[in-house]
């Protein structure tokens, strides 16, 4: 399933900000990691995520540095900042309250609740 773009648009920066949680990683790792750790929901090219990267950048919100890979070859690396940690726990509430919400609503299935007799 492909989510549409007004719906990644606000899921895409919080899911490579808590990816970068976990470790820095380049360009093409994201890409893959999105696409394997939510079954292709989070599937997006790197014409996509790279001016997200860059966004998150300018913000603050992440960092670039340049690394020698195995093979020889320079990759950039993207890491989560402070501001950025704030960031993603500020955004991970609003996500929390948003699906609660949807919950409420039993647009999305609540896994606390209790079956209906």
């Amino acid at each position: 399933m492909r989510v549409e773009r007004e719906l990644m648009r606000g899921a895409g920066p919080l899911a490579v900000l808590k990816l970068l949680q976990r470790g820095e990683m380049y360009g093409y790792e994201l890409v893959e990691s999105l696409a394997r750790q939510t079954n292709g929901v989070l599937d997006m090219g790197q014409s996509t995520l790279y001016p997200m990267l860059y966004n998150l950048e300018a913000k603050g919100f992440i960092r670039a540095t340049w690394r020698e890979a195995d093979t020889g070859r320079k990759r950039k690396y993207y890491g989560l900042t402070a501001k950025g940690e704030t960031r993603l726990a500020d955004e991970s509430e609003q996500w929390q309250a948003l699906a609660g919400a949807m919950s409420a609503l039993g647009i999305v299935p609540n896994p606390d609740a209790e079956p209906a007799a």
